[in-house]
């Protein structure tokens, strides 16, 4: 594999895994139409990346948000960068680790209403069993029966050790990575 896909895997895949920080639903959650995925930048260019797999527990209050709790776990070997190679490259010891941490997790600590009728959403997320502290908007809208949670959760990928060794370089992989969610679910 050269430099250029190894980086272009790895940093995909951080960014995948950050997108981890969902929310979860004692809601019935929709798994086809929710979606969770990464986005990081390997030498400037954006690089995507999906987890097909996680699992979410939303017990959401519309009346009292502040009541409100999210719990997500990811699957961190379902994350898919479009190609077998750089899949099985960011499982990789350097990179997710899917070895030893086959999980990232997301378990909110508060909920709060804020402008715009977004909610503020704090946390913490676990990624390669480092946890941090996360903050970020929410938007919850109702189309029909069913509700939506979407948001976008900025990460650093390095303070979860994603990107090992040489790949601590961030002129070859941003540091930054966006984790991007929609949650779909039914009453």
């Amino acid at each position: 594999m050269t430099p250029r896909k190894l980086i272009r895997t790895g940093s995909t895949a951080l960014l995948c895994l950050a997108l981890s920080g969902l929310a979860y639903a004692a809601l019935n959650v929709d798994a086809a139409k929710s979606s969770v995925s990464a986005v990081s930048k390997q030498m400037g260019v954006p690089v995507d990346g999906k987890f097909k797999k996680f699992t979410a527990q939303i017990d959401y209050n519309a009346a009292k948000p502040e009541a409100s709790k999210a719990n997500v776990d990811i699957d961190i070997a379902s994350f898919d960068l479009g190609s077998a190679e750089f899949n099985g490259e960011v499982m990789k010891k350097e990179w997710f680790n899917a070895a030893q941490h086959p999980k990232a997790s997301f378990a909110s600590t508060s909920i709060k209403p804020a402008a715009g009728g977004k909610l503020d959403v704090a946390g913490k997320l676990t990624i390669k069993g480092k946890t941090a502290d996360v903050v970020f908007p929410l938007t919850v809208k109702k189309e029909g029966a069913n509700q939506i949670f979407e948001g976008a959760v900025p990460i650093k990928r390095l303070t979860y050790n994603i990107g090992e060794g040489e790949w601590k370089d961030t002129s070859m992989v941003a540091d930054e990575v966006v984790i991007k969610f929609r949650v779909v679910t039914a009453q």
